[in-house]
């Protein structure tokens, strides 16, 4: 079947998950994970951002590319990003966007941005991602399922195969989930993550707080695969 791109309109909501090519492992590490991030919150930014030289790239690094220290320059945002989970070969977001053909841009520079470290850091050449994949959220409901997709894709890399199987050790997939930085589910929880990456008042609200965000989350790990509330927000 083949796939169309939504139009991407301004002041909405949208699940967007962008793969590298071939499938490639791209977040390898602990500082690729980091690097990832960083970019999602420094790329978010219509002015012209230079991350690359080595002297910002060193006090990056020591910092281990924390996006929890802002910038010092003002910022023009593409998008509001409400949501990240980083997979090992692609990447998971919600977005709404705030400028016109913000998200395009947005995942753009991201793209471009990252492919350079990751490109620098592994002696590798050519493109790094896939064209980005988009759908419109809609709905509370929709927003609120998606969020808890978004959040649960990690369980996979402690439990392959969990949405076929069940889940065998259930307090194991909630510590992990409630504590990885690799997504933003933390920073629901009130805990101490990567706050200045997302915006998360409407989210949270929409959600229940954080009652409401674990309510949601150990619900859906419950239920052990995909149900038909999931059929219109998963792209792979």
């Amino acid at each position: 079947m083949s796939y169309q791109r939504p139009k991407l309109v301004n002041d909405e909501y949208y699940h967007v998950v962008v793969r590298a090519v071939g499938d490639t492992v791209i977040f390898v590490d602990e500082s690729d994970f980091y690097r990832g991030i960083f970019s999602i919150y420094e790329f978010n930014n219509d002015n012209s951002v230079n991350i690359w030289n080595r002297r910002k790239e060193r006090a990056t690094e020591k910092k281990k590319l924390n996006p929890s220290v802002p910038t010092q320059q003002k910022r023009e945002k593409f998008v509001d990003v409400l949501t990240f989970s980083f997979m090992p070969n692609h990447l998971h977001l919600i977005l709404k966007q705030t400028k016109e053909n913000g998200i395009s841009k947005f995942m753009q520079k991201v793209g471009t941005g990252y492919a350079n470290y990751f490109n620098k850091k592994y002696n590798r050449m050519g493109h790094l991602f896939n064209k980005f994949g988009a759908v419109h959220i809609s709905g509370d409901n929709q927003l609120r399922n998606t969020f808890t997709y978004v959040h649960t894709n990690l369980i996979s890399i402690i439990e392959p195969g969990w949405k076929e199987k069940g889940i065998i050790n259930l307090k194991k997939v909630k510590e992990f989930l409630e504590n990885s930085k690799r997504h933003s589910y933390p920073d629901y929880l009130g805990k101490s993550n990567f706050s200045s990456v997302t915006e998360r008042d409407f989210l949270s609200e929409a959600m229940g707080g954080i009652e409401g965000c674990k309510a949601h989350i150990d619900g859906w790990i419950m239920h052990k695969k995909v149900s038909e509330d999931f059929a219109g927000i998963i792209l792979e």
